[in-house]
C-alpha cells in the first residue's frame, strides 16, 4: 500500500554532484524515519543517511561532510544532496521508509536508482 519512487540518479565525474529525490505515498504513519541506503556490486546494502520527522539526521562516516539529507513532511518526500562524489560512491541507491505502529515494525523500499561516478 505504501509506495516509494526515486529519481535523480545518473552518471557524473568525480567531484561532481547529484540530488536524489524520493516521494512516498499510501498509508504512512505520521512519525517515521526516511533514509537512503546503497548497494554496490558484490557488496551488501549499507546505510547512507537517515532523517526523522523532526529532522534528526544520521550519516555514514564515509559520506559525512559531502552528503546532506533533508525531507518535506507535507509531501512525504526525502532528498539526498551528494557533493564531491567519489568513484566509491557508485552504487544503486534505495529510498527507505520505516515506522512502528502498535507493536509492528514496517519497512518500505523504493525500486532503486543507479549512481555512477566515473571519468
Amino acid at each position: 500500500q505504501v509506495q516509494l519512487v526515486e529519481s535523480g540518479g545518473g552518471l557524473v565525474q568525480p567531484g561532481g554532484s547529484l540530488r536524489l529525490s524520493c516521494a512516498a505515498s499510501g498509508s504512512i504513519f505520521s512519525i517515521n524515519v526516511m533514509g537512503w541506503y546503497r548497494q554496490a556490486p558484490g557488496k551488501s546494502r549499507e546505510l547512507v543517511a537517515t532523517i526523522t520527522t523532526v529532522g534528526t539526521t544520521n550519516y555514514a562516516d564515509s559520506v559525512k561532510g559531502r552528503f546532506t539529507i533533508s525531507r518535506d513532511n507535507a509531501k512525504n518526500a526525502v532528498y539526498l544532496q551528494m557533493n564531491s562524489l567519489k568513484p566509491e560512491d557508485t552504487a544503486v541507491y534505495y529510498c527507505n521508509l520505516g515506522f512502528t505502529r502498535s507493536i509492528m515494525k514496517y519497512n518500505y523500499w523504493g525500486q532503486g536508482t543507479q549512481v555512477t561516478v566515473s571519468s
